[in-house]
């Protein structure tokens, strides 16, 4: 077993990058969702409620974080020196407000107020303690630094479907190749590379797997989260790939060899 491909994503909700190889940090994946777009509530926006976000593209220049706001153009994400705190589901965290510009452009594009917001070094998330007794933190991601998923698993839930998916639909960080599908169910911790993961929870999903990333619309007929919920229901609800920590910072690259532990 390999790694087939890797992804981060500067901002949470935007459109991600795929890479050949990052470098792990105490967040996750260096830079991974450390921005995130918040209302004029300070509660955080994503493709749930705004799907088109999924046509705002990201880049990486010189350590800058870079987004391409259909009809609006691309601006730098600068960090300014004014504090906020922000809801991301249950957790209010100290956050910092991006310039303006990038701000105004955003919210002409969503028809609504909202803002981009930085996670400083400073700011520390907690991972859920119910999951990790240990005292990790995260940036903006939904609970958990590391999301790893498995190429069979898609190919076997595109032959249940109408119309095949890409995996860019279930915004992993780590996609490995050469399992059986299903077979992540089972894992308990990995080795990719020179990096150890502990296996924390399954990845329940939601209605951002209806978003096609290229159009920024949701399917009509819910796929595939309705082919899912058919036979991947779970107490976990509806789950595709398999929330994960790492142990200590690293680097990892495509085609990194992967060693499973089944046992805890």
């Amino acid at each position: 077993m390999k790694v087939h491909s890797l992804f981060v994503y500067p901002v949470k909700s935007l459109s991600g990058i795929e890479v050949q190889s990052f470098d792990t940090d105490d967040f996750g994946p260096a830079g991974d969702r450390r921005w995130m777009i918040v209302d004029d509530d300070n509660r955080f926006v994503t493709q749930r409620e705004h799907p088109e976000l999924a046509r705002v593209s990201t880049s990486l220049n010189g350590g800058n974080v870079v987004v391409d706001i259909p009809a609006e153009g691309t601006f730098s994400l600068i960090p300014t020196d004014s504090e906020v705190r922000v809801l991301v589901w249950r957790d209010w965290v100290k956050a910092v407000i991006g310039r303006p510009e990038a701000n105004e452009a955003l919210s002409r594009f969503c028809g609504k107020s909202v803002r981009l917001v930085y996670m400083p070094d400073s700011s520390f998330r907690r991972v859920d303690a119910g999951r990790v007794d240990e005292y990790r933190r995260v940036g903006f991601a939904d609970g958990f630094p590391f999301l790893i998923t498995n190429t069979a698993s898609l190919a076997e839930l595109n032959g249940r479907l109408d119309a095949p998916v890409e995996m860019r639909r279930f915004r992993p960080n780590i996609v490995l190749e050469g399992a059986q599908a299903w077979e992540e169910d089972a894992w308990r911790q990995l080795i990719i590379g020179d990096s150890r993961f502990s296996i924390v929870k399954p990845c329940s999903r939601c209605v951002m797997t209806t978003v096609d990333p290229n159009t920024g619309t949701k399917d009509d007929a819910l796929q595939p989260l309705r082919t899912l919920s058919r036979y991947r229901r779970t107490g976990d609800g509806v789950i595709f790939g398999q929330n994960a920590i790492h142990q200590s910072p690293g680097s990892i690259r495509v085609d990194d060899p992967v060693t499973v532990n089944k046992s805890e």
